[in-house]
């Protein structure tokens, strides 16, 4: 007697499934530099971008700005305004952002705003979430700022004592 296994292999065609269509959604990312330098290549065209999202995160309506940064440039993102609930941190001297990846269309000069490069996404995931950063005190210059403070005072004093 034969036994059926249709059940087990649906769920692995489902698996096998799952799994292309993450790894076509995000496909591997490109650079600034990348988009930058084939712009026409890529107008257009729907693309993957990794970066830190850097300055503030613009509402626009429904809509959203957010700047990407991947070391080299940054690129402005236009992506729906439901896309920064998942947005914690924006990069700025004080705090590292979100490292996040979109996949979005590609518009070398974008008609819907005036002429820009950007990137219309369409889907979001975050990577790695940011954090504030912890800026150490140097020793070495706490010190000369406390050796200075007393060089001051001590010019004061001896100012008062020569008035006299």
């Amino acid at each position: 007697m034969k036994k059926k296994v249709y059940g087990s292999w649906s769920v692995v065609g489902g698996l096998a499934a799952l799994c292309l269509s993450c790894s076509l959604a995000f496909a591997q990312p490109l650079s600034s530099q990348e988009l930058i330098n084939n712009a026409k290549q890529y107008d257009g065209k729907t693309v993957t971008y990794t970066g830190e999202v850097i300055g503030d995160i613009m509402i626009r309506g429904n809509y959203a700005w957010v700047n990407l940064n991947d070391g080299n440039n940054a690129i402005g993102i236009w992506m729906p305004e439901a896309f920064t609930k998942a947005l914690d941190y924006s990069g700025s001297y004080k705090a590292r952002g979100d490292l996040i990846e979109v996949s979005g269309i590609f518009n070398r000069a974008c008609t819907e705003h005036g002429g820009d490069l950007d990137i219309h996404a369409q889907m979001v995931r975050k990577i790695s979430p940011g954090g504030d950063i912890k800026e150490n005190l140097s020793m070495d210059k706490k010190n000369l700022a406390l050796i200075l403070l007393g060089v001051l005072i001590l010019i004061w004093i001896l100012s008062l004592f020569k008035k006299k």
